[in-house]
């Protein structure tokens, strides 16, 4: 969390050049970042037992309450805390794994806003240096695309998000029909039994 909001903390452009070019171009950087890839994939491994433990207790419990296991208030917290245990362990792995995923990806769209700032700076400098009309036109060619393949961007990100708020208006409204629909034949649905 700390190093996410590193990440994007409004720093000048010139600080924020000069942190990330050393990270990305930095061999102990480079040997650190191989490192924790290597213990992600431990993490991840970590995540994939923690995912197979909770399911492997869950069943239990479920036996458990069924009657067939055998009735004992030690044996239900027993089984209650491995299961805790388990959820827990998996949540964890599961935050570490999405929060890596974060963090790189962030990184990289970082690094990549800046390799355009400086393309912006290199283009606009050559536009005011140059008076060669025709390179003046191929370079407003080249700034005009520039501007078209961030709008381009802008605007998958807007429809990115519309899809996702309407996938979760779809599932309220589904989750509402079924409800009533459940309610108009008499079918109801114990959410703490199922």
């Amino acid at each position: 969390m700390v190093t996410f909001c590193l990440l994007v903390f409004p720093l000048p452009y010139t600080v924020r050049k000069k942190i990330f070019r050393f990270l990305s171009e930095s061999p102990i950087v480079a040997k650190v970042a191989y490192a924790l890839k290597i213990s992600f994939i431990f993490v991840g491994i970590l995540f994939m037992d923690a995912l197979q433990r909770m399911f492997k207790v869950t069943a239990e419990a479920e036996l458990i309450k069924t009657g067939q296991g055998m009735q004992d208030v030690r044996t239900e917290s027993s089984v209650a805390a491995r299961k805790f245990y388990a959820q827990r362990n998996m949540y964890l792995t599961g935050f570490c794994l999405f929060l890596s995923l974060v963090l790189t990806r962030t990184f990289y769209i970082i690094l990549d806003l800046i390799h355009t700032q400086e393309e912006y700076a290199k283009l606009k400098k050559a536009t005011a240096n140059s008076k060669n009309t025709a390179g003046l036109e191929d370079q407003s060619k080249q700034i005009q695309d520039l501007k078209r393949k961030l709008a381009e961007s802008e605007a998958r990100s807007r429809d990115f998000e519309t899809l996702k708020k309407q996938a979760a208006q779809q599932a309220t409204e589904y989750d509402r029909l079924a409800t009533e629909f459940n309610k108009s034949n008499g079918l109801v649905s114990d959410k703490k039994a199922d």
